[in-house]
């Protein structure tokens, strides 16, 4: 099978109620990333200095040697930005996303962070790229960095952020077992679930744009009021959702080194203040917001279209498209993936496959569909989902006089046209059924024709929304 693996579909239009505890209109989460001390160093065992994230514009890795200005810009998050920042927030729900090694080199910052009451979540072993590790070497380094941070903290790890992920990074460390939600995505405003093999694992998505790493970027802010205006401005957005009924959740990103300069807290601040003076504001940690969301929206598996072997797939959607199963068996060589496992698209799937196909091909299915009330329905002989179709229109209680008119039609159209009539029955009723016959008949084969092949497609979409949300 020809599978798509990422999901490009989510929520959709309609996002589920949050549901935040006493009706809060949005969830604020802050985000305090430690890192200094996990950085690359040759010191730690690297192959070179650290390149992200600091004051160094155009700042380069150097190969098998010390970069003692690069070390002193993370050793100030460590020794000064994190102690303003401790002040600042130790009242509060914040997640601490701690690299193990950090961590291990900083006991007494982390001793205030616990004291604090402080999430302590792991941020993996050492702050450096996973992107060309082998898959066991970073499984091996999720599992030591678990081990240490139990190590240091006294308790392990229930949230993941490794930030330089790789590829395989969310696998792994959904396959430990270990983590109440995982946060390497920056793919939704709300919590949501994905399934590896028989696991299901919570992924609560963070930011990259309201983080303070982008003072430290190309593209970025400049000052602290820019900062505090594009927090503001992405919680006022948020905020109206929630107070319209679609509550959503803000994540801010936030580093020692960075924030934490004096010239850029007071930013912080005056977010912190800006959004404690709204009513119905949850602060939360990570944890508690994933704790919450498998309670309230725990993970139901549902057989999916995409996943589906051909057969099964076959067998489930053949007959969607009136008798014709080969438009099933050509949807399912198709590239599907989550996209395709609603019923608005599995439906492009197979229109796909019916829209390419020959005109004789497409006669075909036209001629496959039954006469409306006609020999057929007499006979009991209709598929199920035609059955019911024309029953929900009440073609299956018809007086004798109605029943002589369709029949009339129906031998009209079909000598005229060479297929039936065809319209999507539960779009109408009984009188609406038979104006459009009596106006359709009239129309050139060619009209017809095309018309007959959109009412096809709409009675496999009609059906599918029966099957599929």
């Amino acid at each position: 099978m020809t599978r798509y693996p990422r999901d490009m579909q989510g929520y959709g239009p309609t996002p589920p109620d949050a549901q935040w505890p006493g009706g809060a209109k949005i969830a604020v989460q802050l985000v305090l990333n430690y890192e200094e001390g996990g950085e690359n160093n040759i010191l730690h065992g690297d192959a070179a200095s650290e390149a992200f994230l600091s004051e160094i514009v155009g700042a380069a890795q150097w190969p098998g040697q010390r970069h003692a200005n690069m070390e002193s810009i993370y050793e100030y998050g460590a020794r000064a930005g994190f102690w303003r920042l401790h002040r600042l927030l130790k009242d509060l729900p914040i997640t601490v996303y701690g690299v193990a090694t950090a961590l291990a080199r900083s006991p007494v910052q982390t001793a205030a962070m616990i004291d604090a009451g402080w999430e302590m979540a792991t941020h993996g072993l050492k702050w450096i790229e996973h992107k060309d590790m082998p898959e066991d070497e970073e499984r091996a380094a999720i599992a030591e960095a678990i081990r240490l941070h139990a190590e240091v903290t006294g308790a392990a790890p229930r949230g993941f952020y490794c930030g330089r992920s790789s590829e395989n990074t969310i696998r792994l460390a959904a396959e430990t077992g270990q983590f109440a939600y995982v946060a390497d995505a920056y793919a939704d405003d709300l919590p949501y679930w994905v399934e590896f093999n028989d696991h299901d694992q919570l992924i609560v998505p963070y930011t990259l744009d309201a983080n303070d790493m982008r003072f430290a970027t190309p593209q970025g802010f400049n000052s602290g009021a820019q900062f505090f205006d594009y927090l503001k401005a992405s919680f006022d957005a948020l905020y109206r959702e929630g107070a319209e009924g679609a509550a959503k959740m803000m994540s801010v990103g936030l580093h020692c080194r960075l924030i934490g300069r004096p010239g850029r807290v007071e930013a912080l601040r005056q977010f912190i203040e800006y959004a404690q003076s709204h009513e119905g504001v949850w602060f939360a940690t990570r944890e508690q917001i994933a704790d919450h969301w498998a309670a309230t929206h725990p993970h139901q598996r549902r057989e999916l279209p995409s996943q589906m072997q051909r057969e099964t797939f076959v067998a489930k959607y053949g007959s969607i498209f009136e008798h014709s199963p080969w438009i099933a068996e050509g949807a399912h060589a198709l590239e599907l993936g989550a996209g395709h496992d609603s019923a608005v698209g599995l439906h492009n799937a197979l229109a796909r496959i019916f829209r390419s196909a020959s005109d004789a091909q497409r006669l075909g299915v036209l001629q496959a569909h039954p006469d409306l009330a006609g020999k057929l329905a007499q006979a009991k002989r209709l598929t199920s989902e035609s059955t019911s179709e024309q029953a929900a229109a009440g073609l299956d209680a018809l007086t004798d006089q109605e029943r002589e008119t369709f029949t009339r039609l129906n031998k009209s159209y079909v000598e005229k046209h060479g297929f039936p009539f065809i319209i999507a029955v539960r779009d109408h009723d009984k009188t609406g059924i038979l104006a459009a016959f009596e106006r359709r008949i009239d129309n050139d084969r060619d009209t017809e024709f095309k018309e007959a092949c959109r009412q096809v497609e709409r009675i496999a979409q009609l059906r599918l929304k029966d099957m599929l949300p």
